[in-house]
């Protein structure tokens, strides 16, 4: 073995084994968490969809605000979505985390009979991102992912050079790429960790780059960076909505319009949406996300401003600029959801490859520290 060679093994050896644990972590959260949004809807069904009716109409916005409000006088909606699917419930959400839904034929308000899905993605996620920490604590769960991506950024590099055949004989390439049922011990590990490493090297790659953009600003920064754009300033807190002596502008003070006139006129700017958002409590000046079909990313949406029932300003992601275009995609290419539930897919099974990787680097690493003993059972 060459001296560069060395150096590259050992680059990868240690790597594997300070952010291992780490990267299994993420890998095994990030399998069960691939399809969280399906999974949860479907937990969660007997809340969300609804008997719909032959002939009957839904009733409006305005009503189902009313329904609502009379349930839980105490809540106040942030956001209001409603899906073009008949037997969907109307989704009146509460800040990120809490959500209602309204059946829209009865008015008739419901949360799920369980939100324990709900709860055990949420723990998922936490570990996910911060090793499941809570609270100030979470800085240093983010800073031990972050630099754990960076190492698995490191392995998949060392690791394509490492799998490199010095000589191009079929036999030891079928080793390299397929596996071998009739190996064991080590060469069953070696055999596994070269064919997982080879075939999810692409996926595994996306994913922990993209990983290392969500984790540092600076690696987000760089996208911006290279397509000669500035990078975004953080915005602060944000400000009175008028002038210097903080009193309510004129369009505070307009006659906010109903939900049905800002639905209607959403609704007819986009007439194969999918689903339409309203930002609550509506103003004069009003907002609404709109999701249509055959969009790439599959994560991408219109937002539109409407007054007086006409849309003033409309917003694609075609509108938005390279850098910032770059960005949304890193982030739900990270997830697979930029590609539809194929991406989540493959971004699962990318993530049991990494479980994959783990062990059978772990195990190799230990014949090689300790030959002649077995691993120990975890």
């Amino acid at each position: 073995m060459n001296t560069f060679r060395q150096i590259l093994f050992w680059t990868h050896l240690v790597a594997g084994l300070v952010a291992g644990l780490i990267i299994f972590v993420m890998s095994f959260t990030g399998t069960i968490i691939a399809f969280e949004d399906e999974i949860v809807a479907w937990a969660e069904r007997d809340a969300r969809r609804v008997e719909f009716p032959a002939g009957s109409e839904h009733l409006t916005l305005d009503q189902l605000s009313t329904a609502f409000t009379a349930a839980h006088p105490d809540k106040k909606p942030s956001a209001i979505t409603v899906s073009a699917d008949p037997a969907a419930a109307v989704t009146f959400a509460i800040g990120r985390g809490e959500a209602y839904y309204v059946n829209p034929y009865t008015g008739e308000v419901r949360q799920p009979a369980s939100t324990g899905m709900h709860d055990f993605m949420h723990t998922m996620v936490a570990w996910h991102r911060w090793l499941g920490r809570e609270g100030d604590s979470r800085a240093v769960g983010k800073a031990i992912t972050g630099a754990s991506n960076t190492a698995f950024v490191v392995l998949a590099v060392t690791g394509l050079y490492l799998w490199w055949p010095r000589k191009w004989r079929l036999k030891g390439l079928k080793r390299s790429l397929w596996f071998v049922r009739s190996s064991t011990g080590k060469a069953r590990d070696w055999n596994w960790h070269n064919v997982f490493g080879f075939w999810l090297l692409i996926p595994i790659t996306v994913m922990a780059v993209t990983g290392m953009v969500i984790s540092y600003r600076w690696a987000g920064n760089l996208i911006y960076t290279a397509v000669g754009e500035e990078p975004p300033v953080r915005r602060g807190p944000p400000g009175p909505r008028s002038g210097d002596d903080g009193a309510p502008d004129r369009s505070a003070r307009a006659v906010a319009p109903s939900l049905d006139s800002v639905y209607a006129a959403a609704a007819t700017d986009q007439p194969d949406w999918t689903s339409i958002s309203l930002r609550l409590p509506v103003s004069a000046r009003a907002s609404a996300t709109v999701k249509v079909p055959g969009t790439w990313p599959r994560t991408a949406s219109t937002s539109l401003t409407i007054v007086a029932g006409q849309v003033t300003e409309r917003s694609e992601f075609g509108d938005l600029s390279t850098g910032r275009q770059l960005r949304t995609w890193s982030r739900f290419l990270h997830t697979g959801q930029a590609l539809g539930w194929g991406g989540q897919l493959i971004a699962a099974i990318g993530c049991i490859g990494g479980c994959f990787l783990v062990y059978t680097g772990f195990a190799l690493s230990w014949r090689r520290f300790f030959p002649g003993r077995k691993p120990t059972a975890v």
